[in-house]
């Protein structure tokens, strides 16, 4: 299926193909546009282009054609699934934590496609056979609240939607001291870290812009709950903006470095909640609200370090 062009911009000039495209229009992953750029489905003025190192300019024409889905070759999995939403269009699970959103190495069983597959199958396919409905990811440890396509219109729609900042996304976070001011915004570039191959940094040269903005909740100075909204949605933005900030994510042993005082605290992954998300229905119009309530764990590290809820 042929889909309207995309014109590369200023700041993607002498970039990749494959990288542009995968910033551009982030419903098909990196992976899945290299494969689509070699079976030369994408064109550049007009040119069909083979090659995903290929070196775009800044004013480029990009075409590209999402080819019909091919049969998966995932089995499906009978995993339990909570559903908050569902209509004909697209539905929200609450994904909990650990478990990882779609195949990758080393994860090739018990992800939430397999479950997909299994409760909902016949999912959009644009996100490509091994990411079936996938508009969007959380990572592994992260709970919360996950958008799913079920047809391929409002699959790209939705993507659009978040490429655009046009969904709410609110996150709770259990983090370490108290940011100041109460209420702020950080905005910083993040890139792969040029020392730890499998982390992102905010202290880059070259990266994609990101936004966070936050409020404290509750605080005894000693730890934070704050309610986090990103306008951007880079990899690992929120862990890497708070430990940018001095006050990493209690449990986020990746970027934390606080491991004792998390365990002490019974914190066993990431005190990171996709809390929310607030958007216009692609279909229907309808501003839909969508809330995941706490999981038990989170609740009770809370607790545990003598903060409140009662104000969310």
């Amino acid at each position: 299926m042929e889909v309207n062009p995309l014109i590369v911009p200023p700041e993607d000039h002498r970039k990749r193909l494959d990288q542009v495209l995968a910033i551009l229009e982030p419903s098909q992953s990196r992976t899945r546009w290299k494969a689509l750029i070699e079976a030369g489905k994408v064109r550049v003025n007009g040119l069909v282009i083979l090659r995903p190192s290929h070196e775009v300019r800044a004013g480029d024409v990009i075409h590209w054609e999402i080819p019909p889905p091919v049969l998966s070759d995932l089995v499906p999995e009978n995993i339990p699934l909570h559903i908050l939403y569902e209509d004909p269009y697209l539905l929200a699970v609450d994904k909990p934590a650990g478990m990882v959103v779609h195949p990758a190495a080393g994860h090739e069983r018990g992800t939430l496609v397999h479950a997909l597959l299994f409760h909902r199958p016949g999912l959009s396919g644009v996100g490509g056979e091994r990411r079936p409905g996938i508009v969007h990811r959380l990572d592994r440890d992260t709970s919360g609240v996950l958008l799913i396509a079920k047809t391929d219109q409002t699959h790209r729609v939705l993507s659009d939607m978040f490429k655009q900042r046009q969904i709410r996304k609110e996150y709770l976070a259990l983090v370490f001291g108290t940011p100041e001011p109460p209420i702020g915004k950080i905005e910083t570039l993040i890139g792969r870290s040029p020392y730890h191959r499998k982390k992102m940094s905010a202290k880059v040269t070259k990266g994609r812009l990101a936004s966070t903005t936050y409020r404290v909740i509750s605080t005894n100075s000693v730890l934070s709950l704050l309610c986090i909204e990103i306008q951007t949605g880079r990899t690992h933005q929120i862990r890497v903006h708070m430990a940018h900030l001095g006050h990493p994510v209690v449990g986020d042993f990746v970027y934390g470095q606080k491991k004792r005082a998390s365990e002490e605290l019974g914190a066993k992954r990431q005190m990171l909640h996709a809390w929310r998300l607030t958007f216009v229905h692609p279909v229907t119009l309808e501003t839909l609200e969508i809330e995941s309530s706490i999981p038990e764990d989170f609740r009770a590290v809370v607790q545990r370090a003598g903060l409140s809820l009662a104000s969310l």
